[in-house]
């Protein structure tokens, strides 16, 4: 079961890269911190997703948001799509499969394929609990990144 709205956010680290480890909980509290899961790098609508956000980096920042990509894809494949679009946020590696799994966002099969990310979006505000929350069961389905902004604006402390 997917973690929910006003649900605390469970802390993680998750390899950006080889032997590179990012703290995503400890963001928790500082910014809103935006997590979108997804299926596999390199895939049509996965790049899609990920270059609309990058696309609109300024709206994400002007927000003061922490953005972070997650996959199950391994620590050498999630940098290399990284380079490949120029996405400025990190792309994590959740080979694993723990966060996702603990997130209520992994498939038992999609395609033939076990354990793959679901398209997912979360935000996690400036209190440590999920202010909002989508989970897909198609991942031909991209989440609505203008609803996810709203909820990472509705948690920003930049301008108040």
């Amino acid at each position: 079961m997917p973690l929910s709205v006003g649900d605390f956010a469970p802390k993680f680290s998750l390899p950006e890269g080889p032997g590179q480890m990012v703290d995503v909980g400890a963001e928790f509290g500082a910014a809103p911190v935006v997590i979108l899961f997804f299926p596999l790098a390199f895939s049509s609508v996965c790049t899609e997703e990920f270059c609309a956000v990058r696309d609109d980096w300024s709206a994400w920042t002007d927000l003061g948001a922490k953005v972070f990509g997650i996959s199950v894809d391994s620590p050498f494949v999630a940098p290399k799509f990284r380079e490949s679009e120029n996405l400025p946020f990190p792309l994590l590696s959740d080979f694993n499969k723990t966060v996702a799994a603990e997130w209520g966002a992994l498939y038992d099969d999609l395609m033939g394929l076990k354990g793959v990310a679901k398209r997912a979006a979360f935000v996690v505000g400036t209190d440590g609990k999920i202010s909002y929350a989508w989970v897909s069961e198609d991942a031909g389905v991209k989440p609505d990144l203008a609803a996810v902004k709203a909820a990472a604006a509705s948690c920003s402390t930049i301008g108040s």
